[in-house]
């Protein structure tokens, strides 16, 4: 006899109120906000960084599995069978037989992407799961302001036709690089993701505009907000209801309060 109970397992993702659209979601989770704000916390080092680089986007894989991966109804034996033919599990699972690809963008991409993948393949058929790489660097002016990116280098390992497509960063500060890695997968790799999902651990104003306006098709997860360089008016209000007034870069277009460049404290190199 099947019991109904695990036959349509719901998930419900606990979310901050926003004005950014259905494609984003803040995801409220107080653990992982503690966890995130040591990680950024100025006497944090190394190992701990990327330690904690690597459990936030753990956690962070898994809502979005739980939110956005199929599923599949599924009857598996267990250990009791040898002793009674009710020894079977039947209810829903991540379906197993989905493609899903995930790109590290180098360098504050790097771990997150690894960390991706190696969960993915716990989910799905490992032959199915795939990591790409690029190469890419901010283009700065005589200010050092970010002008642009540069794509220095790319390993795409095959097509993208009807996969989950991942993008774990950490931070969305401009939003620049990381669109331009996402058109590059649209006019390039050959095949139409089954969705695109962006994974951050902090994004901006200004990043959520960028990726909204480039791909309204992309949805993204991220753990925090950071609009500390908005004026007085915007605190106290919910995220994207002055949009236009918000602002979480300063002139460096590093995000604030943010956490310093992701790219150089993961790696101890600051060039």
């Amino acid at each position: 006899m099947r019991d109904s109970l695990y036959e349509k397992i719901p998930f419900r993702l606990n979310e901050l109120e926003h004005r950014y659209g259905p494609n984003v979601h803040l995801v409220g989770n107080p653990f992982l906000l503690s966890q995130l704000a040591t990680l950024c916390a100025k006497g944090t080092t190394q190992p701990n960084i990327n330690r904690l680089v690597a459990s936030l986007y753990t956690d962070l894989v898994k809502t979005v599995i739980n939110a956005e991966f199929p599923r599949k109804l599924a009857a598996i034996q267990t250990r009791m069978i040898d002793s009674t033919p009710q020894g079977i599990y039947q209810g829903e699972v991540i379906d197993p037989e989905v493609r899903a690809v995930t790109v590290n963008i180098a360098r504050a991409g790097t771990l997150p992407s690894q960390v991706t993948y190696d969960l993915l393949n716990t989910v799905l058929f490992p032959e199915l799961v795939r990591q790409d790489h690029i190469i890419m660097s901010r283009m700065l002016d005589e200010a050092e302001k970010v002008v642009g990116s540069n794509i220095g280098g790319a390993k795409i390992g095959g097509d993208v036709d009807d996969a989950l497509l991942l993008f774990p960063d950490p931070m969305g500060a401009t939003g620049g690089s990381l669109s331009m890695a996402i058109q590059m997968y649209k006019d390039k790799v050959p095949g139409k993701p089954r969705r695109i999902l962006c994974l951050n651990l902090i994004v901006t104003p200004e990043y959520l505009r960028r990726i909204t306006t480039d791909h309204p098709d992309v949805v993204v997860y991220a753990l925090r907000l950071d609009r500390g360089m908005s004026p007085p008016e915007v605190f106290g209000t919910p995220p994207g209801t002055h949009w236009d007034k918000e602002k979480g870069l300063n002139e460096k277009q590093y995000i604030v309060p943010g956490g310093g460049g992701f790219g150089e404290i993961m790696n101890n190199a600051y060039v």
